[in-house]
């Protein structure tokens, strides 16, 4: 039986990354992959849509090219397939680049379905069937999540799908019903509405995006409206039927039951870990709440395992799971790394506008007993924002009014995913209000809207 420092069962953002910190600090290390090195994320997820949410942009920018004083003549018209094929071949390079990256630190790739078992052994089943035992002196879960299933929403991956079948689909739809309006609902609604689809975007709460601040959800739904889609909240899909040439949702609203019809039916009702099979059951490893419980390093209750990513509690994000990764196997090493501040874990949505958020919203910090300073600064008033056509959305920032503690932010228009790092950063360091008004921020830019509306916070904005 091969013989390993630390085995990964998974080779997903969480996976591959904690597979090769492990290597850096000289373990003998491998990771086990039954489908594509990368996980969901770089194969399914982040990296495929963003490519075709990049394809849905350039297409809104050819049609609204005259407002840049550019003519063009003829009609254009999105191609679904060709988009489809670039949003494949980056998430094919994105997947070789980490096998590269996995051979260079030395990390060994075994191929097929892992599952941990007593003994600190990991076995492995290929293809054909066949069994091999490997031992590790640490054993990390790392397998990720799927989409959750609602019984109402049984997918068959032709009229009611999920967010893989979303990826590739082979023909525009005339009309498609998006149910839930977290991150992968909103994201693809935005990209069918812009390709010219009829959208409509169904939410069961009172809000779409509803763990974003309250005035960031009410903007992308004037957004979103403004650009034709309809948006339903407060409303839930009771029934689905596929019988017919297409699809009759009902869904219950305040004002009493609805029917809509569409070609396609999207179910974005979130994720549910992979923990089954995985041989929880057979060492004992404890799990709650459909989630394996560890502590702060992602010890489980069994010595030599451990968990991080989708399959533990906390934010479902590849960034998140990367850093898990790196706390986990840093703790092994017997370096001293900090827990994980799940109050300073940025999320972002890349429809358009982008959004971007990071700490309190204004109501949780309330909540907790804050006495609040908000700034906010639109991006209507933003030099940038107007040459760039983008001048909707604005930057919401939120302190404590005692002690000047920066409790969060909450971004919502163009590049604003690219701006959020500045208040991770500013939240690590304590930096305070006063201290983001005197840095220095480069002018005309998008990040500027940071300081100006720490600076309305305090009433010292010059742009307002």
């Amino acid at each position: 039986m091969t013989q390993y420092d630390v085995i990964v069962i998974g080779s997903g953002p969480g996976g591959y990354v904690a597979a090769i910190r492990a290597a850096q600090l000289g373990m003998k290390t491998a990771v086990v992959e039954k489908a594509e090195l990368g996980g969901v994320c770089l194969n399914w997820g982040c990296i495929p849509t963003k490519a075709l949410l990049k394809s849905a942009q350039v297409f809104d920018y050819i049609n609204h090219a005259e407002e840049y004083g550019i003519s063009i003549s003829g009609t254009t018209q999105p191609n679904l397939s060709a988009m489809v094929k670039r949003s494949r071949g980056v998430a094919e390079g994105m997947s070789k680049g980490i096998q590269f990256l996995l051979k260079k630190n030395k990390v060994d790739v075994i191929t097929g379905f892992g599952k941990a078992m007593p003994g600190k052994t990991v076995e492995v089943s290929g293809s054909d069937g066949a069994k091999v035992l490997y031992g590790a002196n640490h054993i990390i879960i790392a397998t990720g999540a799927r989409s959750r299933v609602l019984d109402q929403l049984p997918i068959d991956g032709k009229k009611i799908i999920g967010y893989r079948n979303a990826m590739v689909l082979e023909q525009l739809p005339e009309s498609l019903v998006v149910v839930g309006s977290g991150a992968i609902g909103t994201e693809f609604a935005y990209f069918y509405n812009t390709i010219g689809s009829q959208v409509t975007l169904i939410e069961y709460l009172p809000n779409i995006v509803p763990l974003e601040d309250e005035e960031v959800s009410k903007q992308l739904e004037r957004s979103f409206k403004k650009a034709g889609m309809k948006v339903m909240v407060s409303s839930e899909v009771l029934s689905v039927d596929t019988t017919g040439s297409k699809c009759k949702v009902v869904v219950r609203t305040k004002k009493g039951e609805e029917t809509i019809e569409a070609d396609a039916v999207l179910s974005a009702v979130g994720i549910a870990a992979n923990i089954e099979g995985i041989g929880l059951e057979e060492t004992g490893i404890q799990t709650a709440k459909g989630k394996i419980v560890v502590d702060d390093f992602y010890r489980t209750n069994v010595a030599g395992y451990y968990a991080i990513g989708d399959v533990v509690p906390g934010p479902a994000l590849a960034h998140v799971a990367s850093a898990e990764g790196i706390i986990c196997v840093e703790k092994i090493a017997g370096l001293n790394p900090e827990p994980m501040d799940y109050n300073n874990i940025p999320g972002c949505t890349y429809s358009f506008p982008e959004i971007a958020s990071v700490g309190y919203t204004e109501a949780k910090a309330k909540e907790a007993g804050f006495d609040v300073k908000v700034g906010k600064f639109p991006f209507s008033a933003s030099g940038k924002a107007s040459a760039a056509g983008a001048k909707e959305g604005f930057v919401k920032v939120i302190f404590d009014a005692k002690y000047g503690e920066f409790l969060g932010a909450h971004l919502i228009g163009a590049n604003v995913t690219e701006m959020i790092a500045e208040v991770v950063v500013a939240r690590k360091l304590e930096t305070t209000a006063h201290e983001i008004i005197k840095a220095v921020h480069p002018h005309p830019t998008m990040s500027e809207a940071i300081m100006e509306a720490t600076a309305a916070a305090y009433g010292e904005v010059i742009h307002l």
